[in-house]
C-alpha cells in the first residue's frame, strides 16, 4: 500500500495546547474509523506554522477525502518512493 506525507499549513499550529492537539487527532481518527481500514494514519510532525503527516491509503484520492471530511488542509501530498536512514549508508 502506498505511503503518503502530507504537508498542511496550519498558521499557529505550534502554539496550541494539548487539549487542542488532542481535539485535532480525535477528528482525524473519528473520520478514518467512517472511510475504513484502507487509508491509516501513521504520524504527524507539528512545527510551528504546519503540520506534516504520514499516511498509508491507496491512493492520493483517499488522503484528498479524508482531508474535506476533517475539514484538514492538505496543501501538498507527496508519494513517498523511498525511505533511507543512516543503515543505507552501509
Amino acid at each position: 500500500m502506498p505511503k503518503f506525507v502530507i504537508e498542511r499549513e496550519f498558521p499557529g499550529v505550534g502554539k496550541l495546547s494539548a487539549g487542542e492537539l488532542h481535539a485535532i487527532a480525535q477528528k482525524s481518527c473519528n473520520v478514518l474509523r467512517a472511510m475504513g481500514p484502507q487509508i491509516q494514519w501513521v504520524e504527524s510532525f507539528v512545527t510551528d506554522d504546519k503540520i506534516y503527516c504520514v499516511y498509508i491509503a491507496p491512493d492520493e484520492a483517499s488522503v484528498l477525502e479524508h482531508a474535506r471530511q476533517g475539514g484538514f488542509p492538505a496543501n501538498r501530498i507527496s508519494q513517498v518512493r523511498s525511505v533511507i536512514d543512516p543503515t543505507t549508508s552501509e
